[in-house]
C-alpha cells in the first residue's frame, strides 16, 4: 500500500520542528521495512513553500501536503496537530483506512 504519515509539524522551535520532523521519517522508514511505500505530504512542501512567495506559509504546506496524500491508500497518523487531523479527515471522509500504529498495519513482504 501507498500509506501516508501524517504528524505535527509545526513547533515554536527549530530543534521541535526537526525532532517532528524525524519522528515522521522513522515511521516512513518502518513502513518501507515491511514492504509499504511511505509518503509524506510536508516532505514534497517544506522545499516549495520555502522558495515561494506566498502570504499563508502554513495553507500552501497543506494545500501541497494534501494533494500528495490524495494518492495514498491509508494514513498513518503518529501524532496530533491541525495539519494531521485535516489529513486523518481527508482518509476518513474517503473511506480509506487511517492507523494510528504500525503494529496495526499488515506487513507487504
Amino acid at each position: 500500500m501507498i500509506i501516508a504519515v501524517a504528524g505535527k509539524y509545526s513547533a515554536e522551535t527549530e530543534a521541535e520542528r526537526q525532532a517532528n520532523f524525524d519522528a515522521m521519517n522513522d515511521a516512513a522508514a518502518r513502513l518501507l521495512e515491511i514492504g509499504h511505500t511511505p509518503l509524506i505530504g510536508v516532505s514534497a512542501a517544506l522545499p516549495i513553500v520555502g522558495r515561494a512567495k506566498v502570504d499563508d506559509k502554513y495553507e500552501a504546506i497543506m494545500q501541497i501536503s494534501m494533494a500528495v496524500i490524495s494518492a495514498c491508500d491509508a494514513v498513518l497518523v503518529i501524532s496530533n496537530s491541525t495539519g494531521a487531523n485535516r489529513e486523518r479527515d481527508f482518509f476518513i471522509a474517503n473511506g480509506r483506512p487511517v492507523y494510528n500504529s504500525i503494529d496495526e498495519i499488515p506487513q507487504n513482504l
